[in-house]
C-alpha cells in the first residue's frame, strides 16, 4: 500500500522501526503516524463503538474526531491519526469507553511550564503561518502552536497549483507553499514554534490572555500573551446514509493526508461523493497515485467546482453523476460496495435508478465546517452563517472578535480557499500587532493592501456568496437567514 513512485511528490521516509498491533510486528517509519503505519499494513479497523460494537476506522486524520482512538502502550483514547510512531509501541483496538490500566500511576504534580510572547497563534496552517510571519515582522514576539507533527495544515497535502496573483503563490503547488512559509517562520528569531501541542482553553487572567495547552499528551504548558489569533481550521462534514461509519469511509482530507503526506494508498477503487473543487481535485490526486476512481456523485444538478478541474477529471475517464446521491455502503468490517441512486426534483431517490460500485473506499467531499470550539469557549459571539459553512465568530474588519484581543483567521473564520486563509492571516497578524501598539502606523497600509487583495480575490462568481456571508459575520452586520 506504500507508494514508491509519484509524478509530483517524493516521499522521504525516516528510520524503519517496529510497532506491535495485537502483539504482531508491523513495519513503520519514524515521522509517520500510528494510523498511517497500520493503514499501510492493511489494517482498517481501529476501534469499536461503545454501544453497538460497530467497527470504526480512520475518518478525518487531523485529530478532530474519535474514529482513530486506540489503546497505545496501555493508555486509551490516543488519537492515532496525529500521534507519531515510536519503536516498540504496543497498540490495541479500543472497545468503546476504555479505562486506564489499574497499575497506571498519575503523573507527578509539578508547575506548568510558562511561555510568554506578545501574540499567541493557535494553528500552524496557511492562516496561522502568515499571521506569525507578519506579526513578527511588525515587531511582535510570537508563539505558534499546532497539534499536528508538522506545520502547513491543509497545504501539506495539496499537489495542485494555486490560482491568483504571483504574490499569492499563483502557479505554486500547496506542498511547496507550506515549505516556503515554514522556512519564513523558522528564520524569524522572534517566533517560537511548538508542534504536537493541543490548545485546550483560552482564558483572561489579569491583563494577559492565557492559552492552556498539552504537548505530546504529557506536558501541560501555559502560553501567556497580550493577544491570541485563532487559526484552527475546519472539520470534515458528514452526511447520513446507511453504514456511513464503516472503515473505508473517509473525509477527503484524510485520503489526501495518507496519500500525499505519507505516501500510502487509501485503497484500490474509490467512489467520491461531492463534485466541488475538493472532490474534483481529490479525483485527480487519486489517479496520480495509481488509484482507480469509479465515479463522482453530486446531489446538485451541476458540478460545483471550477470548470477546469471538472474537465481534467472527465478527460481522464471519470464519470460525474449529477443529481445522484449515495444510499448505502455495503461490507462486513469494511467497505466493499457503494450503492447510489438518482434524485428527483424534491431530492428523493428515484426507485429503480440504483447503481452499485465495487469499491473499497468511499471519499466524502461534502464540505467543511469551521472549528470554533476555542472561540466559543473563550466567550466570543458566535453566529450561524450559511454562506460561510456553519457557525463562525463575529468579528470586525481587522479580524478581531467580540472579545478584545482575540482574533480569528482562515477556515475557522469561514470556509474558503487557502489563498483567502493566507490573506486573512496576514491581516490578523498585522492587526494584532497594531492593536497592541507594537507596530507603527506604516503597517496600516500593508494591512489595507491585504484587505484589498482579499476583496479582489472574492470578487469572482464563486466568491459572491462568501461576501454575503462576511457581511453577516461582521460586528453589527446583517441578520442571518
Amino acid at each position: 500500500m506504500r507508494l514508491t513512485e509519484h509524478p509530483v511528490l517524493r516521499f522521504e521516509r525516516g528510520r524503519e522501526v517496529t510497532i506491535y498491533f495485537k502483539g504482531q510486528p508491523i513495519r513503520a517509519y519514524e515521522g509517520e503516524t500510528i494510523a498511517t503505519a497500520l493503514h499501510a499494513a492493511g489494517i482498517r479497523v481501529l476501534n469499536y463503538s461503545a454501544n453497538e460494537k460497530r467497527p470504526r476506522g480512520l475518518f478525518c486524520a487531523i485529530g478532530k474526531c474519535s474514529s482513530c482512538l486506540m489503546v497505545v502502550n496501555g493508555i486509551p483514547n490516543v488519537r492515532t491519526c496525529i500521534t507519531l510512531v515510536e519503536d516498540g509501541m504496543r497498540i490495541e483496538p479500543q472497545h468503546g469507553k476504555a479505562r486506564l490500566p489499574g497499575e497506571a500511576k498519575p503523573p507527578e504534580f509539578k508547575e506548568a511550564k510558562v511561555v510568554r510572547a506578545d501574540i499567541v497563534i493557535i494553528g500552524g496552517g496557511p492562516a496561522g503561518l502568515m499571521a506569525a510571519i507578519h506579526a513578527a515582522d511588525a515587531g511582535a514576539s510570537v508563539v505558534l502552536l499546532d497539534e499536528n507533527p508538522m506545520l502547513g495544515g491543509q497545504l501539506v497535502k495539496q499537489t495542485h497549483k494555486f490560482f491568483g496573483k504571483r504574490e499569492q503563490f499563483a502557479g505554486v503547488r500547496g506542498v511547496e507553499i507550506a515549505k516556503i512559509l515554514e522556512e519564513e517562520v523558522r528564520k524569524r528569531e522572534n517566533v517560537e514554534v511548538f508542534l504536537e501541542t493541543s490548545a485546550v482553553g483560552i482564558f483572561q487572567e489579569g491583563g494577559e490572555k492565557l492559552v492552556l495547552a498539552v504537548r505530546n499528551n504529557r506536558e501541560l504548558i501555559e502560553f501567556r500573551g497580550k493577544a491570541v489569533i485563532v487559526a484552527t481550521g475546519a472539520m470534515e462534514k458528514m452526511i447520513p446514509f446507511e453504514n456511513n461509519d464503516l472503515p473505508g469511509i473517509y473525509g477527503a482530507g484524510a485520503i489526501q493526508t495518507l496519500m500525499n503526506t505519507y505516501g500510502v494508498k487509501p485503497g484500490d477503487k474509490v467512489l467520491i461523493v461531492g463534485a466541488g473543487n475538493v472532490g474534483l481535485i481529490l479525483a485527480y490526486q487519486l489517479i496520480q497515485a495509481g488509484v482507480e476512481v469509479k465515479a463522482i456523485v453530486e446531489a446538485m444538478p451541476k458540478v460545483g467546482g471550477y470548470f477546469v478541474h471538472a474537465a481534467k477529471v472527465r478527460r481522464l475517464g471519470v464519470p460525474i453523476l449529477t443529481r445522484h446521491t449515495i444510499l448505502r455502503a455495503e461490507g462486513r468490517d469494511k467497505v466493499e460496495r457503494a450503492v447510489v441512486a438518482r434524485l428527483d426534483e424534491n431530492w428523493r431517490p428515484i426507485p429503480g435508478t440504483e447503481k452499485t460500485f465495487e469499491v473499497d473506499v468511499i471519499a466524502l467531499a461534502v464540505g467543511l465546517r469551521p472549528s470554533i470550539e476555542l472561540l466559543h469557549q473563550a466567550g466570543c459571539q458566535i453566529k450561524y452563517v450559511r454562506e460561510l459553512s456553519g457557525h463562525v465568530a463575529v468579528r470586525d474588519e481587522w479580524m478581531e472578535t467580540t472579545v478584545r484581543g482575540i482574533f480569528v483567521a482562515g477556515d475557522s473564520a469561514g470556509i474558503e480557499e487557502a489563498t483567502t486563509a493566507m490573506l486573512e492571516g496576514k491581516i490578523a497578524g498585522i492587526a494584532a500587532a497594531l492593536r497592541l501598539g507594537i507596530a507603527d502606523e506604516s503597517w496600516l497600509k500593508e494591512m489595507e493592501k491585504a484587505q484589498k487583495d482579499l476583496l479582489e480575490f472574492r470578487s469572482g462568481p464563486f466568491g459572491r456568496h462568501v461576501l454575503e456571508g462576511i457581511k453577516k459575520a461582521l460586528i453589527g452586520g446583517v441578520a442571518s437567514e
